[in-house]
């Protein structure tokens, strides 16, 4: 069984057991949490689609902790003008186990 949810933007196709590193939650770590927004669900070899949610549908989830990514450069630059800039940016992520998916 798996589905198909939407969370931060993105989509994402879960079973129960996976984790996940999405766009940060606002939930303390340890807290449950549930994604309402399902897209899709196969069930016993059987697929539901939503129009454009599957009715009654819902992933239950776990908040493990909050991480950070990757930082990524984003340097600036113009030529013979002596204008640079360097920044970094470390996006934040919630690292999630999926614990059900009830539909």
């Amino acid at each position: 069984m798996y589905a198909i949810i939407e969370t931060g933007g993105k989509q994402y196709k879960v079973q129960q057991g996976d984790v996940l590193f999405i766009e940060k939650l606002d939930a303390s770590e340890g807290d449950a949490v549930t994604f309402d927004r399902v897209l899709a669900v196969s069930k016993d070899g059987s697929l539901t689609l939503g129009a454009p949610l599957v009715e009654g549908a819902k992933v239950s989830a776990k908040v493990e902790k909050h991480v950070k990514g990757e930082k990524i450069i984003v340097y600036k630059y113009k030529a013979k003008k002596n204008y640079r800039r360097k920044q970094g940016h470390r996006q934040p992520y919630t690292k999630v186990v999926i614990e059900s998916i009830q539909a």
